[in-house]
């Protein structure tokens, strides 16, 4: 769509929504019904973005802390991805409020007029069609570009938003970037950002799952794992499903109730890649044995809490006694 302001702006709108079919036909259209009909709201309002108070703004910041802690370092390395061509980092929570932002110090003024800073909402109720607001509604990756928004206040923007699910596979906010300048927002750069935000969010959301389940094994959902690296597994020492990622729920029919109902790995993997993956772990514990104790096969026997003919064995089972 080319740029339209104002009136021009509403009256494409109303246009769009007065085909009754046409909500039907397209997923804009659809959220512009939403935005109109069911949250009330006029495409020409000029008003200001509604933000919250430094207490809510605190509050939302401390529910989100366990994602803002796992997601620091994907949010530097995405800045760095886009951050030259004029974009800025948020991550929302799910009521579409960024609780973190990363923007360079000279675009600090442009985006605080704009509303994209912490603490400002982007609810599809509050401000209708956006990439944030729609991509909790609609639980699913979204582009909105320009004139594609709803409020004729938002048509200079472009932005790309991708859902994150916490370690419980709970919708719990959006990764978003955006930007205020037209000469950058080509489909072909909209179309590399967006690549690049999906692969930041699934990063974000295996970090999490890893500090949500940090005394557990993490398991790559077998064939998943090369389609998707946040499908994970969490399985405990008994070889029980202690937590599944969203990505991994859906590949592999996972539920809490399947989980509380202590659900074998092999249940779900394939006794194959299980027992695989639990000879690798036992690998691992005796290489650190024998490197804690200067590869003194008794003094490591001793701390495994098996005898020392019990540990040859076992060397010679898992191929290790060649180190020794």
């Amino acid at each position: 769509m080319g740029e339209r302001t104002g009136n021009d702006h509403g009256s494409l709108i109303k246009q769009v929504l007065d085909d009754g079919a046409g909500a039907a036909r397209s997923a804009l259209a659809a959220s512009w019904r939403r935005s109109m009909t069911l949250h009330g709201l006029d495409p020409e309002d000029r008003g200001r973005a509604e933000t919250l108070t430094e207490t809510q703004l605190r509050e939302a910041r401390q529910a989100m802390e366990p994602m803002v802690r796992a997601a620091e370092g994907a949010l530097d390395r995405l800045f760095l991805a886009v951050g030259e061509t004029g974009c800025c980092v948020l991550l929302c929570d799910a009521e579409g409020v960024p609780v973190e932002r990363r923007g360079a110090a000279a675009d600090d003024d442009t985006f605080r007029r704009w509303g994209l800073w912490t603490g400002a909402v982007w609810s599809e109720a509050v401000e209708g069609t956006n990439a944030i607001g729609t991509a909790l509604t609609e639980r699913r990756p979204t582009t909105i570009h320009r004139d594609q928004h709803f409020h004729t206040r938002n048509t200079g923007l472009s932005c790309i938003s991708h859902p994150l699910y916490d370690p419980w596979g709970r919708l719990v906010g959006v990764l978003d970037v955006s930007s205020a300048r037209a000469d950058h927002a080509t489909e072909l750069m909209l179309g590399l950002i967006a690549a690049t935000v999906a692969d930041a969010a699934r990063t974000i959301e295996a970090q999490a799952f890893r500090q949500a389940f940090v005394g557990s094994r993490i398991v790559l959902a077998g064939e998943t794992a090369e389609r998707n690296a946040s499908a994970l597994l969490a399985v405990d020492r008994d070889d029980l499903v202690v937590g599944a990622t969203r990505a991994a729920r859906l590949a592999l029919s996972i539920t809490d109730e399947r989980i509380a109902g202590s659900l074998a790995a092999s249940e779900v993997l394939g006794a194959g890649s299980v027992e695989a993956d639990l000879l690798e772990a036992e690998r691992g514990a005796v290489r650190r044995a024998l490197a804690l104790n200067g590869g003194n096969v008794s003094a490591a026997a001793r701390a495994l809490g098996v005898s020392r003919a019990t540990l040859h064995r076992k060397l010679h089972r898992l191929g290790l006694s060649g180190e020794n």
